[in-house]
């Protein structure tokens, strides 16, 4: 039995069928096993990153939501993502001219590439794909590059993940970002991680005129509505017409398991509790 540890006061736990694979690397405790219900599961420190069962709810909303949001991204950036299913979903997108993945962790690379095959579904080789091992702060704070989209693959703050969620961080990524360009990060479960939320819509609001959230239900991650944060200075791109997301996804030629242009805009629609939490910081 493998207890996660994410939580003092409460948790889940997974039976542990067959553990294929453990290791310490330079900055993390990694171990993927399997499990009848939810087939490969990967962690890291204690803490479920992904699971085979239903990762394709997370990368299908960290990906698609912003890229059709956008609407024309030639060039795109990951921070993160080692187990390369966020990649795997940015190469549906034809139009995508570039993809850089900026991963802390060259060992998570590897361990991904061998035991979670499905996850990645041979993206790695595609040939608009550059990796770079690299501290995803250092990274946007430095490059001279430009990007339409930037999607941080972060894990909670806690260990190497922590510096993703600081102002540094979103300083260099707005620094990066191309004008009307899109960022959104992955911003934990926000019934039980408020504060998280809240944190990261006071930081980003100083480099972003339009901040928000949008939500989907992913069973793996205890409490179920994960939150990710959303930044750009277009509001407009936040409000587009279901019309035009739909036409956007037709000329994409995308098949999907969760999204679709109806979930997209309903994934805005934020619940009450996080509505009024963020109105008394901003006040």
């Amino acid at each position: 039995m493998w207890h996660e540890t994410l939580h003092d006061q409460f948790g889940q736990y997974f039976a542990v069928d067959k553990v294929l694979y453990r290791e310490k690397t330079d900055h993390q405790d990694l171990i993927i096993f399997e499990n009848s219900a939810f087939g490969r599961v990967m962690a890291l420190d204690g803490v479920v990153q992904t699971t085979e069962r239903d990762e394709f709810i997370y990368h299908e909303m960290m990906t698609h939501v912003p890229l059709l949001a956008h609407g024309h991204a030639k060039r795109v950036l990951i921070i993160g993502g080692g187990d390369g299913a966020m990649l795997r979903e940015v190469t549906r997108h034809q139009s995508v001219e570039s993809i850089t993945m900026v991963e802390i962790d060259a060992g998570v690379v590897a361990f991904c590439r061998e035991h979670l095959p499905n996850h990645n579904a041979g993206s790695y080789d595609d040939p608009r794909f550059t990796l770079v091992i690299d501290d995803g702060v250092n990274f946007v704070n430095q490059t001279i590059q430009k990007f339409d989209v930037i999607i941080s693959d972060c894990t909670d703050p806690i260990g190497p993940g922590e510096s993703l969620f600081t102002s540094a961080f979103y300083e260099g990524c707005k620094r990066c970002l191309n004008p009307g360009g899109i960022f959104v990060a992955q911003n934990g479960v926000c019934f039980l991680q408020q504060d998280e939320a809240i944190d990261s819509h006071k930081k980003l609001s100083h480099y972003f005129g339009d901040v928000s959230f949008y939500q989907a239900a992913i069973p793996t991650y205890y409490g179920g509505i994960m939150t990710f944060a959303w930044a750009t200075d277009n509001e407009a791109l936040r409000k587009l017409p279901l019309e035009t997301l739909q036409a956007r996804f037709h000329t994409a030629g995308l098949k999907c398991r969760y999204y679709n242009p109806a979930i997209h805009t309903a994934a805005f629609a934020l619940p009450q509790y996080l509505q009024d939490a963020l109105a008394s910081q901003a006040s």
